[in-house]
């Protein structure tokens, strides 16, 4: 489960997107990002504009600021690689950032058996994401009716305190 949280740590919200960034998952893959990136140049065509796409300098400087922010006041080691592992980046070149699809097509390229089980825990980490949004969503969903309900109640002139015992006795039962 550590590992997990590790890797959610690592995804990014960016262009609508949630990604993973070329130096995070080379770190995971444990393969130089260099490596992982000539692999990516090698089959190209395993790799749409919708699948992987190359940061904005401002992309990159928002999101290094903002992993700097996070590894101070959180300690997040994922977060830490950000500053650590990109010293020796060309600075005039942005990471590239893998959408979802992206890190699938990625354990084609990558066929270690480090990079499959890598590839794994990374699809179970998005799908954990997608579960609690999910979750939220649907939280959001039962406030809004209990906020219907309230506003009809209030129509209908039924005293408040009748409602919430009765709501208070459906949710204990």
């Amino acid at each position: 489960m550590q590992i997990i949280q590790s890797i959610q740590n690592r995804i990014h919200e960016l262009r609508g997107e949630r990604v993973m960034l070329d130096f995070d998952l080379a770190s995971l893959y444990e393969v130089p990002t260099k490596a992982l990136n000539q692999a990516v140049k090698r089959n190209l065509k395993r790799f749409p504009k919708d699948f992987m796409f190359r940061l904005t300098l401002t992309e990159w400087n928002t999101v290094r600021s903002q992993s700097v922010t996070a590894s101070e006041s959180l300690e997040i080691k994922g977060s830490q690689s950000v500053t650590a592992s990109q010293l020796k980046r060309n600075t005039s070149l942005s990471p590239y950032a893998f959408t979802e699809q992206g890190v699938a097509m990625l354990c084609g390229v990558l066929n270690s058996d480090k990079a499959i089980d890598m590839h794994v825990a990374i699809m179970r980490a998005f799908v954990a994401i997608k579960k609690t949004l999910l979750l939220k969503n649907d939280f959001k969903m039962q406030m809004k009716e209990i906020k219907e309900t309230i506003s009809q109640i209030n129509k209908t002139q039924i005293p408040l305190f009748y409602f919430v015992r009765c709501t208070s006795i459906l949710l204990i039962s």
